[in-house]
Formats: C-alpha cells, structure tokens, sequence
C-alpha cells in the first residue's frame, strides 16, 4: 500500500483549512446579521457579579466554592446577553413615506430579484424605542408601565406635535438597510422619550434597553431574513443598489402614538407587530383619532381587564378548591337545607 506524497498530504491539509476558515467566516457572519436585526436584538446589561466573560474554574476548588459559582453563573446568564423579545415602537403610517420606501424596495430588486424576500413588509415600519425582555406573566406590567409613560412623553413635548422627517438611506454592515432619520430639533425630544421609557421600564424590573447608544432608523430590508442567500453568494448589500436613494426625501411622519409589541407573536393581517397596548401622545394629522384606532384601543384594554378578572377568578377558584378545604360543599349543603325547609313550610 502506498502512502501518499507530501505534496498530496499538503494538499489535503490545506482544503480541510479552507473548509474550515469559510465555515468560521459564515458562522461569523450569520452572527453578525443575528446581531444586527432590528428590531430583535442581543442585550448587553452590566454584570452585576462582576465575572469575566469566560470565567476561569479552578479544577481543585471546594465543593462551597463550586456551588457559588454556580449560583453567580446563573445569575450572569438572567442579566447578560438576554434575547429581547418585546419593543416599543412608533408606527410609520405616512403613505407617502411608505409609498417611497416601496420604490426604493422595488429599485433594488430590479438589480437584483433574489432580494425580494429580503424586504420588510410596508405594514411593519416603524422606529424601535426600546428593546426589552418580557416574560408571559410580566406583560401585564409591561402595560402598566406603558400607560405610566405616557404623562413623562406629555412632559418632554409640552403639548407641542412631534414630527420625524426621513431622508436618506444607509446599512448596518451592508446587512442591514434603513432610511434615515434626520437631523433637526426633533432629536433631542425623541431621545428624552426613549430615555424616560427606559427608565420607566427598568423601574418596574423588566430588563430593557441596549447596552449600544440609540440610533432611531426605519430598517426596510434585512439579509438575515433570507439565510440561504448567503450559501448563493450574497453575502452583503451591494451600496450600487441604494445609491439613488443616499440623499433622497421619503417624507414625515407626525407621532401620534407608541406600541408595546411582540416580536415573537403573530403579526396582524396588514403586517405590523402583535400590539399589547399603545398610547396615544398626539392628535394624528391635527385631529381626533380615527375610529379604526380607537376600536382597536379599546378592545385591547377590554381584553386586558377581562384577562385580570379570568386570573383573578382561576386564583380564587383554586383556593376554595384546596384538598381539606370543606367551605364550599358546606355552604352547598346549607343552601339545600334552607330550600327543603322552605318547602315545608
């Protein structure tokens, strides 16, 4: 048997090297469009257990030691790098933006079809505020804390509209493409509300906000939307396909409300997110608001007090249900006895 050349071994060597390097560079990548989705990101907060990100365990400590580690371990993995999974966002409802965005949609897919699937839907725009991670039993205080919010953005706007010009068009990373807000007095208020939603929201104990400083943008299309482009060589947006769009006017969007939505729930039949709740912080296009939103509220704060008097109920039924607990077939008995004697009578 003959065993094969060096040259035939260093050949061999170095194609299980490229395999492995261009399998590094797409688990690299993949992370990077993971990271950069929006509104769906990776939360850094502060490490309350002051450990390293790769903690050193030495292998002949005690058994106390051990379990103290543990214990930390547990609660670096509650605080840091938790995955969000709700937001607070401001609807983009201008058709005129909306109608832009579409052009600029349709203008990149002409270059290239593939990316078509790529791109968000119309009904979903928005500008994110605050990212957060709320469990199922804590979005009811997620509610709370929403409406608690409402007299702070009254505050920071002292009765005056708040309205969001967008022009331009940029990536995070050629990943991810949004239209830009710009700049002009509007900023300093926007970045007040996201700060007072932040601190409201962490003062109820709901882990929010972004350890990266806030960048309002509306995000049209994302890569990571489409995993299998990448195994079909795109890897990134190409800026030929938006360079039209670099200084281009989409319009402005006058704020009148704020959701607290989920990423994870289904979305609603014209593509924006699941809505908890939302407040209302401006009359919309100067007047009253429409009935479809006002419905719309209502229902959802009638769901939300029939949701508390079901859990109220279940928590009540429970109790009086607990084995050795005799009160209820007691009282039955006596309602019975009350009628018969009725009845004799």
């Amino acid at each position: 048997m003959e065993r094969p050349g060096a040259e035939e071994v260093n050949s061999n060597e170095c194609e299980n090297m490229s395999r492995k390097k261009e399998k590094s560079e797409e688990c690299e990548a993949n992370t990077m469009d993971s990271l950069l989705e929006m509104p769906f990101a990776t939360i850094d907060t502060k490490d309350d257990c002051g450990l390293t990100d790769v903690p050193q365990i030495n292998l002949e400590r005690s058994e106390e030691n051990e379990w103290i580690s543990k214990d930390q371990m547990k609660k670096k993995k509650k605080h840091k790098g938790y995955q969000a999974n709700y937001f607070l966002s401001i609807p983009i409802t201008n058709k005129e933006i909306t109608g832009r965005i579409k052009i600029l949609q349709n203008a990149i897919i002409q270059e290239d079809k593939r990316l078509a699937k790529a791109m968000s839907s119309v009904g979903s725009f928005h500008i994110t505020l605050l990212v957060m991670l709320l469990h199922e039993d804590e979005v009811n205080i997620g509610i709370d804390a929403l409406l608690e919010l409402k007299p702070f953005v009254e505050e920071i706007l002292q009765g005056k509209h708040l309205t969001l010009p967008f022009q331009g068009v940029d990536t995070f990373g050629n990943h991810v493409g949004f239209v830009k807000l710009a700049e002009g007095d509007h900023m300093n208020p926007l970045l007040e509300i996201a700060e007072a939603a932040k601190r409201t929201f962490q003062a109820k104990g709901i882990l929010a906000g972004e350890s990266r400083s806030f960048k309002p943008h509306l995000t049209f299309m994302k890569l990571s939307k489409v995993p299998w482009l990448r195994k079909m060589g795109v890897k990134k947006i190409d800026p030929k396909f938006y360079e039209k769009f670099i200084s281009h006017r989409f319009g402005e969007e006058m704020v009148h409300r704020i959701d607290l939505c989920s990423m994870l729930k289904k979305k609603q039949s014209n593509g924006y997110y699941h809505c908890e709740s939302s407040i209302v912080i401006g009359d919309k296009n100067g007047g009253e608001p429409d009935d479809a939103e006002l419905v719309k509220l209502s229902k959802r704060l009638v769901e939300n007090a029939v949701l508390k008097a079901v859990q109220q109920y279940l928590e009540e039924t429970q109790n009086k249900n607990k084995p050795g607990d005799g009160s209820s077939v007691k009282t039955e008995e006596a309602d019975r006895n009350g009628t018969d004697s009725d009845n004799r009578k």
